[in-house]
């Protein structure tokens, strides 16, 4: 599968090929429910998601799971390295890592621009000695970097039936709506690390704070003033989730199958959290292989009536690669 994507997407470069799969095995790897949705796409735009997710990847993870070992003096030497490699890769198509070469070249093709991915390690560094965040508003600068970027890269990749500044609003929420979903499954595991995601005004708002979470987390002992902010933070991502969800009417009609799978997905952790009573603090909440099967089956469905589709009459219009243009053609909406 990984030959035929490359293939697909014009990328003949050896080393440049070996590039784009390491993206592609830190996708499968550590995305599986965004890998899974992946596969929904036109095959010749999967590399470039494989890319744009492997590098977000492999920055998050110097900033959380490399090596426990490191120091935070290490983290940001590493971080500087990175932000170092991807600027030259970005002016001249190189770069010392994999996942740099493959984004790298992921940017030239679609025309992204280059500041989202500066604001992203805005984010990662950030990370290294901010460990809470006093208001919605706080973590709200914080997510641009780390979750909404991630969405605006992706437009030029998927291809919209309207301007992009039309859909960008829309796209961007959707990657917020996607963070703070993994904020709230993962309360547990950011403690481990330090760090709480979750807004202290919120938490607050029902006499919850970080001790409180800890003294949970330690002891195993739930209490009913943290299940209740929890349902508030759940009833916030799903306000974030609505204000999301329009905009994938506006995306190419052939892939907006797989976003549509990746938003019922991981919209279904919600619903998982939920059913097992918002016990997060000691457990993770995962979907379950019935519905993720079944998610992905009615997804795969959908994208070979959209393909079907696309080949009866003119396409989309969609980011040309190499160019990161887009081409308007007169066509009749599609709706998810």
């Amino acid at each position: 599968m990984t030959r035929r994507e490359l293939d697909a997407a014009g990328i003949t470069d050896p080393g440049l090929r070996a590039a784009y799969t390491r993206c592609r095995q830190l996708n499968a790897r550590h995305g599986r429910t965004y890998f899974l949705a992946t596969r929904l796409l036109p095959v010749e735009r999967r590399s470039a998601v494989h890319a744009l997710y492997g590098f977000a990847r492999w920055a998050d993870d110097i900033v959380d799971d490399l090596d426990r070992r490191l120091t935070t003096a290490a983290r940001d030497r590493l971080l500087e390295r990175l932000e170092a490699d991807l600027a030259h890769g970005l002016r001249s198509g190189g770069g010392d890592e994999p996942v740099v070469r493959a984004v790298a070249d992921t940017a030239a093709r679609y025309a992204i621009d280059h500041m989202l991915f500066a604001d992203f390690l805005v984010s990662m560094r950030s990370d290294l000695s901010v460990s809470d965040y006093p208001a919605y508003t706080d973590l709200l600068a914080y997510m641009h970097g780390s979750a909404a970027v991630i969405g605006l890269q992706m437009l030029p990749v998927l291809g919209t039936t309207v301007p992009r500044e039309e859909a960008a609003p829309h796209a961007a929420a959707l990657g917020v709506a996607f963070q703070l979903t993994n904020f709230l499954r993962d309360v547990g595991e950011d403690l481990d690390r330090g760090r709480v995601y979750l807004p202290a005004d919120l938490l607050a708002a029902h006499g919850v704070d970080r001790a409180l979470l800890e003294w949970s987390r330690r002891t195993g002992r739930q209490d009913r003033r943290i299940r209740t902010a929890l349902i508030a933070a759940e009833a916030l991502t799903r306000d974030v989730y609505k204000e999301a969800e329009p905009g994938i009417a506006l995306l190419d009609p052939q892939v907006r199958p797989c976003i549509r799978t990746a938003f019922t997905l991981y919209g279904g952790i919600l619903d998982a959290i939920a059913d097992q009573d918002y016990t997060v603090l000691h457990r993770r909440a995962v979907v379950s292989r019935g519905r993720r099967a079944t998610t992905a089956a009615y997804g795969a469905v959908r994208t070979i009536a959209a393909r079907c589709r696309a080949r009866t009459r003119a396409p989309a219009p969609t980011t040309v690669p190499g160019t990161g243009a887009f081409q308007r053609k007169e066509q009749r909406s599609d709706r998810t």
